[in-house]
Parts: structure tokens; sequence; C-alpha cells
């Protein structure tokens, strides 16, 4: 007799036993009949489907083994998982956000629970003659001789997350907590919906599928374009050429959020999986994106624009430096997002294994434009991962002028990190279309938690500047901050990231050395 013929069998022994007990001592056996005999229906089913070999042996018990993989994640997070070793953001700095966003007490006991010895610890050295920064207001001004209407951009800002990738309250929230602490919002490639114009500035992101601007072909349509682009809330425009999540690759909107309000919005059909196309139909070369960019300005009234990308092949951003010097044509700004950036659906391969990691792109950018003598012209701004003042202060270190947050944002508005953001069953209501769970975020309450993590992360930035004796973001630089390499060498960011290019004088201007 095979093994799951025997377990078959004894199931079936089981139940008579029980049913017989049941007629000899309750001499009521009805509600018996409710447990036993739907099991042995579900034994004789599971004994001959083929799809699982697991309830083939194991017909019952195998079930099991479905329920505890399905709560693995919760089980983890709440039981075993420690305060440091969460991912991709453990609870410490989740928990960072939440105090924040609350105005909640923030400090914590007892001394730090990381190891200063490990390899990877990072820190910044402070100054026994600390400074004192009167505005805590910390921007800078995007836009260079070519735009008309430069814009003051917060040093910290909203990441590019479209409406249907999160919920119309999420995004209402969103804007409303960017118009109260005066930062900016960027709409992500979906293109702009009617949540996001809820009086905070917006910098409106035309990807690969040109949603909110396409024609019936899907290709861009220049008079709808210059139609929003002109729009007074309307205050950058970001050309996105691919995203740290999924680069190279286009976005993903999965049919289950793509309800027929989304789909109006980006001019698509809906409940069908929306697939950015992984390259720009406007232009095939760095020559043809210079000039869609200016295209873009013009329209726009010269409102600063930029463009968004992930780095790749470092040839074609010297390329495109190269195609900048050749028309003239600069960029008002790029946005850097590093391969561990990403908020929702991507296939694992692209998540995991495409892509350049921020520090590593941020700073070849920094030093690319630099030597090309484009960095007066461009402002950089950069995403992943940044959800507190040091994070903050690490990129500028490397030549950043300002930050996008997308999870820290996110956290704000109550996110748990449940990690189900491209399944449309998020359990907070953010990154969801249903609207018995997005119905659930009180936008009211919401948008000042945003708010608050906003101001209370400047505040926390400006504390450490001072700190350190760093009276402005230029004096913030790259020798002042150190990691730990190996299990006996510390060196600076300077040491690690310019060590061939010579000393960063300021990271926003200048090297002393060498051209390419």
């Amino acid at each position: 007799m095979t093994v799951r013929k025997l377990i078959l069998a004894t199931i079936v022994l089981i139940n008579l036993i029980i049913i017989s007990f049941g007629i000899i001592f309750t001499k009521s056996w009805f509600w018996l009949l409710l447990v036993p005999f739907p099991l042995m229906i579900l034994a004789f089913i599971n004994s001959f489907q083929t799809k699982h070999a697991i309830l083939r042996n194991y017909p019952v018990v195998g079930y099991f083994r479905f329920f505890f993989e399905s709560i693995r994640p919760e089980m983890r997070q709440y039981f075993w998982e420690s305060d440091t070793d969460g991912r991709p953001f453990n609870r410490r700095q989740r928990s960072i956000v939440y105090q924040r966003a609350k105005n909640e007490r923030e400090t914590v006991a007892f001394g730090m629970q990381t190891d200063p010895q490990a390899v990877g610890n990072e820190w910044v050295a402070h100054s026994v003659f600390p400074c004192h920064i009167e505005d805590h207001d910390l921007r800078t001004t995007v836009g260079n001789h070519l735009c008309k209407q430069p814009y003051s951009l917060s040093v910290f800002n909203i990441s590019a997350m479209s409406y249907g990738a999160l919920s119309q309250t999420a995004i209402r929230a969103l804007n409303k907590g960017a118009a109260l602490q005066n930062f900016a919002h960027n709409t992500g490639e979906g293109g702009i919906s009617p949540y996001h114009i809820s009086g905070g500035d917006l910098i409106w992101q035309v990807g690969t599928g040109y949603f909110g601007c396409r024609n019936d072909m899907g290709m861009f349509d220049a008079a709808l374009f210059a139609e929003k682009a002109t729009r007074p809330y309307v205050k950058m425009i970001e050309v996105k050429l691919s995203q740290g999540a999924k680069p190279g690759h286009g976005g993903i909107l999965p049919a289950a959020k793509n309800t027929p309000e989304v789909a109006a919005i980006r001019h698509v059909v809906p409940g069908t999986d929306v697939m950015s196309p992984p390259a720009h139909s406007a232009f095939r070369s760095a020559h043809e994106m210079m000039e869609f960019i200016q295209q873009l300005r013009e329209l726009s009234g010269y409102k600063p624009v930029g463009f968004k990308m992930c780095v790749g092949d470092k040839q074609e951003f010297i390329d495109i430096c190269n195609a900048m010097l050749s028309t003239q044509i600069f960029p008002d700004f790029i946005s850097i997002d590093g391969s561990e950036g990403g908020t929702g659906a991507a296939p694992l391969e692209f998540t995991d294994n495409i892509g350049m990691p921020l520090y590593d792109a941020l700073t070849f950018v920094t030093t690319t434009l630099i030597k090309f003598g484009l960095k007066k012209h461009i402002k950089l701004i950069v995403s992943s991962r940044i959800i507190t003042g040091f994070d903050l202060l690490k990129v500028i270190a490397l030549g950043a002028d300002a930050c996008y947050s997308a999870r820290g944002m996110m956290f704000a508005l109550g996110c748990i990190q449940a990690l189900k953001c491209n399944e449309d069953v998020c359990p907070v209501g953010v990154a969801t279309q249903k609207p018995q769970l997005y119905k659930a975020l009180d936008v009211q309450d919401k948008y000042i938690r945003v708010a608050q993590f906003h101001r209370n992360t400047l505040r926390a930035t400006v504390e450490i500047m001072e700190a350190c004796g760093f009276k402005t973001l230029d004096d913030v630089s790259a020798d002042k901050f150190f990691r730990k390499v190996d299990s006996v060498n510390t060196l600076s960011f300077q040491e690690i990231y310019f060590k061939d290019t010579g000393k960063l004088v300021n990271s926003h201007s200048a090297f002393e050395v060498q051209e390419f």
C-alpha cells in the first residue's frame, strides 16, 4: 500500500471512529458530520489531483504548509525580526519615520544597537565648535540660463509614485502635505490625476508611455502636453528614462489596479496590464534627447526640465554629456535613481541584478558633470532609501543638491511594509485601488503626518549640520563622512568615491584636477 493510500485510509478510519463515538455518547451526530465528512471528501479529492504533490501525499495536513507560508512575512516581522535586521527597511528605520510623522518622541535610550566595528558602518565627523543655523527650510534653485521660470526646490521631496500604483487617498494626502510644508510632489509616470491637484507643487514626470500627453497611438502629443505643463501648479518637468527598481524595463501597472478612472487619466484600456515601453519613441539618441528636452522647455513656458535615470552603461551618460556640449542644450536637473530603489511591481532579476547602486551612480554623475564643465548648469536630485537627515546629508556630500523619498513618505502615510504593493491588497490603503481598503486612509489625518515627517526630517538634518559645523549645504563635504570598509580600515567618502579624481573642492562646483 502506498503512503498516500495509507494516509487516506487512516483519515477515513479516524472519521468513522469519531462518528461512532458521536452516535454512542451524544445520540446526536449531525454536528459531527460538519467536520468529518468534509475532511473525507477533501482528502478523497486531493488524493487524485495532480497539481500539488504535497496535497496528494498529505491531503489534509498539507494545507498547514500553505497556511504557514502565507503568514510567514507577518510572523517574521512581528515575532522574530530584530530592530535592525528587517529588509528593505528595518524596524528602527520605520519607527523613526512613524515618530516624526506623528510628532512623537523620537529619542532612543541605552546607546547604539548596531556594531560600530561592523563592515559598512558609517558615521560623520562632528566639530568641537558647533555652529547655529537659523533657517531650517533647506532649498536649492533649479533652473539654468535657458529656463525662464526657475523653481525654489526643497532638498527633501516626494518621489515619483503614480496614481494607480498608489490610491487616490494616498495621493491626496501626499499632495496636501506637500502644500502645507512647501515642498514638491513628483507625479510619477502615470500622469496628473485630480488627486494631485490639492494645493501642492508638482513635478510632472513624463515616461516612455507618455501617460497624460499621448495620442491614440501612444505617441507624444505636444498640444496635450503644453495644455497641462503650463498649469501653474506644475513647477518642473521630468523625463523618465529609467528607474531603479526596473531599469531598462518600463513601468508596470497590474490589471487589478487599472480601474476605468486610472485608464481614463492614462488614456489606456481599463482592466489590462499597462506595460510602459522600455524606451522613448520621441527620441532615439542623445542628441535627439537634448532636442526633446528643449521642446518640452518651450512647450511648458520655459519651466525647469530634466531627466531621470538609473545609471547603467557609463559611456552612454558620457555621450549624453557630449550631446549637451554640442547642442548647447542643458537640462536644468538630472534625477539619479539607485538600483536599490522601488516601491511597486518589478521583475526579480531587474530589482536585484540590474542597475548601478545610488552612491556609485551619484559620484560617477557628479565627477562626469564637473569634468565636462556642466555641473554649474545642472542640479542633481537623488532617490533610493533616503528617510533620515543622515541619509540626506550623505548624498549631498557626494554631489546631490536635493532628494526624493518614496518609501519614507509611504511610511508617513501609515505603510507597514507588508510587501504587497503589486497585489492590490495593501492593508493600510496606500498602494491599492480597492475602495474598501483605501477609504480607511483618512486624508485629513495623514496629510498632517506627511508634512510633519518632512519638517522633522529637515530639523534633524539641520541639527546634524550644526553639530558638524556645516553652516550651509555647500559646506557638507565627502571628507567628513566615513565608512568601515573592512575589519581594520575606515575610509572617508572622499577616499572611497573620489580617489581617482582628486580632491572634491566643493561637491557642487569643481575639482582641483583632471579632464576626461
